[in-house]
């Protein structure tokens, strides 16, 4: 059984056809870049995060770096991050001229710590940019009952987490601002590169606009210098058509991991952390933690089982980020974390008999009595 670690065919029967018509009417209507297709996919967008506006730009990227413009950040001011990352979080607020200052990690979750974070709060601190990492809230009540009263505001990264809640809202909506990707990758994918930023705030949005087009006020008054940021129409009718059937994503990329869960059940393997009351990750890889990462690699690709390690290399220790000064050791949780964790397939295209294949291939490796108690375990949870 060949195992993909993402579905980037479609969601099923006849979406080849459907994205075929999407395609036409997109080039016979001559709408490419910030049309009404992107205003139509922003509203029902900002709709399905519980915010007021949202503002479709070129990529999950662009849409921190916006949101930290569009708050006025720049050099001399300092923005807090988790280490655990892809580069282009921390990137973002490097290229706003602010200095990125790392905080460590809840060792579970690979998300920022609270506690971490509020101890790396200083005068200058500006912005906070919790990542809610594969999927999995951050504790965003505790981050921001610290940021509040500092006056820190809180731009929320949930490129991986589309439809993920905490506190019974919607992630992107609980922050200042928030920000996705909708790489085709990602859990809402388009079919390139996209993403967008939610607010409840018209004067935030508006500044993100301007600055998305160039700085453009009108079609031709530049108020600003900006960025060619901007949206194009057929990914925003693209993710118009996907956004439909988000819930549906997620229920089955939910219920993939309930499975995932009870077949590996019996391999010496660290779980997602379950959901905390209110709160509701939506998986957008099965991200697990194991000691022996290269055997299980290795055992997995023998299995023709797709996977990955997002990410090997905290951002502190990245050669980019060098300046900073730091060394092996200074953020002990993050370390471990991006040195054990493995990320495994739950996409909602995901075979129902992929968790067994999974732990049949890993039983040699994490499981000291072998295939036959994996199977034991499958039978006993009705798999």
């Amino acid at each position: 059984m060949n195992i993909p670690l993402h579905s980037l065919a479609g969601d099923g029967p006849g979406d080849a056809e459907a994205l075929e018509a999407i395609f036409e009417s997109v080039v016979l209507r001559r709408g490419y870049t910030t049309g009404e297709r992107v205003a139509s996919f922003e509203q029902d967008f900002a709709d399905a995060c519980g915010s007021r506006l949202a503002v479709g730009v070129a990529s999950g990227t662009d849409a921190i770096r916006l949101a930290l413009e569009a708050l006025g950040i720049g050099p001399g001011d300092e923005v807090i991050t988790a280490p655990t990352t892809f580069f282009s979080t921390a990137e973002a607020i490097a290229r706003c001229g602010a200095t990125v200052v790392f905080a460590d990690v809840d060792p579970a979750s690979g998300n920022l710590c609270p506690e971490a974070f509020a101890r790396a709060v200083t005068a200058r601190t500006r912005a906070v940019v919790p990542v809610h990492l594969h999927g999995t809230p951050c504790d965003m009540e505790a981050i921001v009952a610290t940021a509040m009263p500092h006056g820190i505001a809180v731009v929320e990264d949930a490129a991986q987490a589309h439809g993920a809640e905490c506190g019974g809202r919607r992630v992107g909506s609980i922050g200042r601002l928030g920000c996705f990707s909708f790489h085709p990758t990602k859990i809402l994918g388009a079919i390139g590169a996209a993403g967008a930023v939610v607010t409840d705030d018209p004067e935030l949005a508006g500044r993100m606009q301007m600055l998305r087009d160039h700085g453009r006020d009108g079609r031709d008054r530049h108020c600003r210098l900006g960025w060619n940021a901007r949206m194009d129409d057929l990914q925003a009718a693209v993710l118009h058509w996907r956004l439909a059937k988000l819930e549906q994503i997620i229920r089955r990329r939910r219920r993939n991991a309930r499975r995932l869960r009870a077949e590996l059940a019996a391999l010496d393997l660290r779980f997602p952390p379950e959901d905390r009351p209110g709160a509701r990750a939506v998986p957008y890889v099965f991200a697990v933690g194991v000691s022996r990462r290269a055997e299980v690699i290795e055992a997995l690709r023998a299995a023709e089982v797709d996977c990955a390690v997002h990410y090997p290399v905290p951002l502190h220790l990245q050669p980019a980020f060098a300046m900073l000064g730091h060394q092996p050791g200074d953020f002990p949780a993050a370390e471990r974390f991006c040195a054990e964790t493995l990320s495994l397939p739950v996409h909602q295209g995901l075979d129902p008999a992929a968790g067994r294949a999974i732990a049949v291939a890993l039983a040699p490796i994490l499981d000291p009595t072998g295939p036959e108690q994996v199977e034991k375990v499958a039978i006993s949870n009705g798999l």
